[in-house]
This record gives structure tokens, C-alpha cells and sequence, in this order.
């Protein structure tokens, strides 16, 4: 079955289970090999979440012409959500290590002691667990989802560029 010939509600199911499994892949990251998201990980999976949404709510609804892109925005929004944390999470995990940033609060601390755009605003300067490179293939697990993001970004506008199945 080739891909290029799925329906646009195959398409964006597809889309959902791919989410859906990343994100079942980073809780057994999580509780098998240990690895503690840090809280740009934990905004990479709020990415993932967001896409997968609009790919199930596309498959359900499954629109015909332009109604498409709406679901397709939603897509791009979570992709370019998700893009621009994974870039930030890989610029600091670049960084010499004494330029990395000091260790900080666990995300639900911070959501619990600061605004929301003071969380963001420390969550994205970063902090010392956000400079741990653990590779999963030779890569960090940043430049997998970035990849993840980009793909997933792209497929959403193929599919919905294209004609009516």
C-alpha cells in the first residue's frame, strides 16, 4: 500500500498513531532507561501532543477543500512549536560546559511558583539538565524530535495539498 494513495483521513491517522507513538516512546524512555525529561523535553511532548490532536480531529472530520488547512495549521503550529524548542534544546546542548547554564527547578515547581511567561521565559533560557546529551543512535534525543517535527510538518502539507482521494 503506498502511502502517496492513502485518503486524507489514512493520512492524518497516520499522523496521529506517529505522534502517538514518539510520545509513548518518550514515557518508556522515561521510566525504562531513566531518562528525566528536562522541561524543554517536557515542551517537546506538548508539541507532539498539539499535532496529534489535529491529526485526529482531521481524520475524524476528514473536511473536503479548503477546510483542510485549518487542521493542517493546527499541525504546523505544534511542528513549529515543537521545531523551535528542539532548537533550543540542541543550541544549549552545544554549549562549552562552562557556559552552560546553572541547574533549575523541575517544571512543575516553576509552574507552580511563577506566571506562565516566566516559566517560559526560564525554561528557555535553559538550565544544566538541559545540556545532558544521552544519544539514542548516535543522536540526541533534541535532534530525533527536530527531525520528528520537520517530517510530520511536511507529510500535513503534502497530504493536504494534494487532491481528494
Amino acid at each position: 500500500m503506498n502511502p502517496l494513495h492513502w485518503s486524507y483521513r489514512t493520512t492524518f491517522l497516520a499522523g496521529f498513531v506517529i505522534c502517538a507513538g514518539l510520545l509513548g516512546f518518550a514515557l518508556y524512555a522515561q521510566y525504562v532507561w531513566a531518562m528525566i525529561p528536562c522541561p524543554l523535553c517536557i515542551f517537546q511532548r506538548i508539541g507532539f501532543m498539539v499535532m496529534g490532536l489535529f491529526f485526529l480531529a482531521g481524520a475524524i472530520h476528514a473536511p473536503k477543500g479548503g477546510g483542510r488547512w485549518i487542521y493542517t495549521a493546527g499541525v504546523l503550529l505544534g511542528a513549529a512549536w515543537g521545531i523551535a524548542v528542539a532548537g533550543r534544546h540542541l543550541w544549549i546542548q552545544s554549549l562549552p560546559a562552562d557556559e552552560v547554564p546553572s541547574c533549575g527547578g523541575d517544571l512543575g515547581y516553576l509552574m507552580s511558583a511563577f506566571p506562565f511567561a516566566k516559566v517560559l521565559k526560564l525554561v528557555f533560557t535553559g538550565s544544566g539538565e538541559c545540556a545532558k546529551v544521552e544519544p539514542i543512535l548516535g543522536l540526541p534525543m533534541p535532534a530525533w524530535t527536530l527531525l520528528w517535527f520537520i517530517a510530520l510538518g511536511i507529510w500535513a502539507v503534502l497530504v493536504t495539498r494534494r487532491r481528494s482521494v
